[in-house]
């Protein structure tokens, strides 16, 4: 008797905790991985945000600050930045030439243990400070990124020019 008691009450507190009424109160190994997943891709988005502010606002040291020590960053027509004090340099170059107003749309974000990837599209304008020209501005990007002490960062970035120069 005692022990049809106490398997009563556990099926009873398994059916209060599980109002579905489904037996299996645990998330499958598979369900958990997808949770996981979109948790990683939604702080890549957020990573991706902060880095167009970084764009939009000209600050070099918010854009460095989005790298690993040791990213590159790959520009059209330029040298690369190569680890953090190189990425510095390439943006205070960059945003000493341009002023960019720019959104970015994700297209892809794969994300293997703590590596990941991105594939973007931009599309804005650029304004050039030698002559006060505002130009449309169109791009095509790929993201390489890592997870550093729990935190994702930027660790290769490319892109290129998706419409003919003006």
């Amino acid at each position: 008797m005692k022990k049809t008691l106490i398997a009563v009450l556990a099926i009873g507190i398994l059916t209060a905790c599980n109002p579905n009424g489904n037996p299996d109160v645990t998330q499958t190994s598979t369900e958990k991985t997808a949770i996981m997943a979109k948790e990683e891709k939604q702080k890549i988005e957020q990573l991706l945000s902060e880095y167009q502010q970084a764009l939009n606002t000209s600050d070099a040291q918010l854009a460095q600050s989005l790298y690993t020590k040791d990213g590159i960053f790959m520009p059209t027509e330029a040298p690369s930045g190569i680890g953090s004090e190189g990425i510095l340099k390439s943006y205070e170059y960059v945003f000493s030439q341009i002023q960019l107003n720019i959104a970015f749309f994700i297209e892809e974000i794969e994300v293997e243990g703590n590596m990941a990837y991105a594939v973007t599209s931009s599309k804005g304008t650029v304004k050039i400070h030698a002559n006060g020209v505002e130009a449309p501005e169109a791009n095509r990007e790929l993201f390489v990124f890592e997870k550093v002490d729990g935190e994702w960062k930027i660790a290769r970035y490319m892109f290129n020019k998706t419409e003919p120069k003006g």
